[in-house]
């Protein structure tokens, strides 16, 4: 069935309420395409009922970004407007949350220069690095989530008509999301307590290392000493819970920098740069990728890798039962936000501040000391199974199961 005015409605508060939880007389900054009119304008109707002060929608139009990559000239793609950085800036020193919709084309900008693409990737990074460093240290109350695009639908149900792939592809995001329970703010605290009983247990083991095995992966990756994993509800700095995914299956730390080695495989494609990369293995030395190499996006993958010298190195090492819904529904979204939701995953560049005690205090300078890797970049990939095991690794060398045949041990 297509979708309904009443489920957009009810998607757009439950983005509200439990994605940002607006606050009374908060502003909201929300990212959405032209072609999610729609939910966007539903967003900030919720928005405003639930007391927001001021909702700035910043539309954005695949259309005209594939032309400017096409037609624009050379210099665009290795700047940054400084306004751009001084508006985000300003909503981030007025305490305001933010909402970023996504439904691109997994393929947008498939057969353009991926010289383009890396130039902008890291402009774009280096011009959002405030912005960046506020959402990975929970300043700010943020939230990712999805809209199906006739581009995006039938990228995953190659199959079937476009109009039936939309409603197919809204119902896999309703589902993930829990919008088709008979509660599903009540549905997202149930799952909020799941996810942080298992970051409860795993932060009292102090696991010193964890060693990944399944084919084509061996991998062990170092955690600082003072971790923190953490899963599902964030808190800003003023005490305010937000989900910062929607859907999120996920509980996740920071790897100590330099103590990565050995070498890992990818399960699933990754989309990044309106590219898919596929089918890669990436091989790490004392936490420095070494050698990356992929079957299809090689150029991307190595623009990817060539960021900065963070991107080099990994900035979050996340756990996702194999079992999960997403998982289970055996769809390839060709989308980060679900796809990772349905395997273990890894991220080239930055790590989060709040995987750190006392993290979201420390200057950039001290996380650095603390073992988080700095980037002007954050990318996940996927490389969980249902043939992937994993050891958790005690301070005394002794070793524990925590994945056996891609699910929980415990």
């Amino acid at each position: 069935m297509p979708v309904t005015k009443q489920q957009l409605e009810q998607y757009a508060e439950l983005i509200v309420k439990v994605g940002v939880n607006i606050q009374e007389g908060q502003e909201l900054f929300v990212t959405c395409s032209i072609d999610q009119a729609e939910l966007g304008r539903l967003i900030a109707a919720q928005a405003y009922q639930a007391g927001a002060a001021n909702v700035h929608m910043e539309w954005t139009d695949e259309v005209t970004s594939r032309l400017k990559y096409e037609k624009g000239a050379d210099r665009i793609f290795s700047e940054y407007p400084e306004w751009e950085t001084q508006k985000r800036d300003a909503f981030i020193n007025r305490g305001a949350a933010f909402v970023a919709v996504i439904s691109s084309s997994p393929d947008l900008l498939k057969g353009i220069d991926p010289n383009r693409i890396g130039s902008f990737q890291k402009a774009s990074g280096a011009g959002l690095k405030n912005y960046r460093r506020a959402i990975q240290s929970d300043q700010v109350a943020w939230t990712v989530v999805a809209a199906a695009s006739e581009a995006w639908a039938t990228k995953v149900f190659p199959n079937v008509e476009p109009a039936q792939a939309v409603d197919q592809l809204w119902k896999a995001i309703f589902d993930s999301v829990r919008l088709n329970t008979p509660n599903p703010v009540e549905a997202w605290a149930a799952h909020n307590e799941n996810l942080h009983a298992k970051v409860h247990v795993l932060n009292a083991k102090r696991y010193a290392k964890l060693h990944y095995r399944a084919p084509g992966t061996d991998l062990t990756i170092e955690l600082p000493e003072k971790h923190l994993w953490v899963g599902a509800a964030s808190e800003t700095k003023n005490d305010i819970p937000f989900m910062a995914n929607m859907p999120t299956e996920e509980v996740f730390t920071v790897p100590y920098r330099n103590g990565v080695n050995g070498y890992v495989s990818s399960t699933k494609p990754l989309s990044y740069g309106g590219n898919i990369i596929d089918n890669f293995k990436i091989t790490f030395e004392n936490g420095r990728i070494v050698t990356a190499e992929a079957q299809q996006g090689q150029d991307i993958l190595q623009q990817l890798v060539e960021t900065d010298e963070g991107s080099h190195y990994l900035g979050e090492v996340a756990l996702v039962p194999h079992e999960s819904a997403i998982s289970q529904s055996n769809i390839l979204f060709y989308n980060t936000l679900f796809d990772e939701n349905a395997s273990n995953h890894l991220a080239i560049g930055s790590g989060y501040a709040f995987n750190v005690e006392g993290g979201k205090q420390m200057s950039p300078d001290e996380l650095v000391a603390a073992g988080v890797n700095a980037s002007i970049t954050h990318v996940d990939f996927m490389i969980g199974s249902a043939e992937m095991d994993i050891d958790g690794i005690l301070a005394d060398g002794t070793s524990e199961p925590v994945f056996r045949k891609g699910n929980w041990a415990f």
